[in-house]
């Protein structure tokens, strides 16, 4: 079944937001620093996002505690400096202040960030009431207009209150969000009934077990993030690499080269595209 996204509001589309409504899903391949950000921009990939796990794990923080905040927004100094469009994961904003949280965003759209990920799961493991979360992504939009705020609801992702989760969605829809974000979802028939509820784009956190990019979008969906995946992949990649190595074993060796890695800092952010 093939669904129509519908645009609730009037305001033009920046150039990020237009890619949640093509034919095709975004692919949102998620980064941890500028190399690998600028790694994945130039294999063509049209938007970038942030992994707030591997910025907290790089940075030896928990992920999801609030605690990185500073390296969030160090990385976002960083990749606009570069020419592609990206997207921040900032947790739940890092406080349960709108006007915070508003500032935060407003400090992330200056350094050249195209949209923000606000997540209702709290680091208890519990939701956020759904007011206070409507309040967050309303002070955003009021803050900084032309930031796409792409609205997580955690309900699948932490396996609570998940029969509430179109309804949470709903109230996001109306305090302005873009699109919304429901990680944990992977079953079609779920997929599909909220698809054809919206009227916001909707992003799926793709599981390789999962439905396939051309099922996601025959089901509606307009976004597909890969979350800490790559991030995860390039761990085990290393890890195998150095051990089979110590233990005399086979190693794929294959990679970048030195120049290549140096030339993925070379940008000096004086082509920036537009958001």
């Amino acid at each position: 079944m093939t669904h129509t996204t519908r645009t609730p509001r009037t305001r033009p589309l920046t150039a990020f937001a237009q890619l949640h409504h093509r034919t095709a899903p975004l692919l949102l391949p998620n980064a941890w620093d500028h190399a690998s950000a600028a790694a994945l921009a130039a294999q063509g990939f049209p938007a970038v996002g942030t992994t707030s796990l591997g910025v907290a794990a790089a940075a030896g923080l928990p992920d999801g505690a609030a605690a990185t905040a500073d390296a969030t927004l160090t990385l976002a100094r960083r990749l606009g400096r570069g020419s592609f469009l990206f997207t921040v994961d900032a947790e739940g904003g890092f406080s349960d202040d709108p006007a915070e949280v508003a500032g935060l965003a407003r400090e992330l759209y200056d350094a050249g960030a195209a949209g923000i990920n606000l997540e209702d799961g709290r680091p208890d493991g519990t939701l956020a009431p759904v007011e206070l979360h409507a309040a967050k992504i309303a002070a955003v939009k009021a803050a900084v207009p032309a930031l796409f705020v792409n609205a997580r609801t955690d309900t699948h992702w932490l396996g609570r209150q998940e029969e509430g989760t179109a309804s949470r969605l709903a109230v996001y829809e109306q305090a302005g969000a873009d699109g919304v974000f429901v990680p944990g979802l992977s079953d079609p028939e779920g997929i599909a009934t909220l698809t054809a509820t919206l009227a916001v784009p909707l992003n799926i956190l793709y599981t390789p077990a999962g439905p396939t990019l051309a099922e996601l979008a025959a089901l509606g969906v307009r976004r597909v993030s890969l979350g800490s995946l790559l991030y995860r992949a390039a761990l085990t990649a290393a890890v195998n690499c150095a051990t089979a190595i110590r233990d005399g074993r086979s190693a794929d060796l294959a990679a970048l080269s030195y120049a290549e890695v140096q030339t993925l800092g070379a940008s000096d952010g004086t082509e920036r595209r537009p958001r």
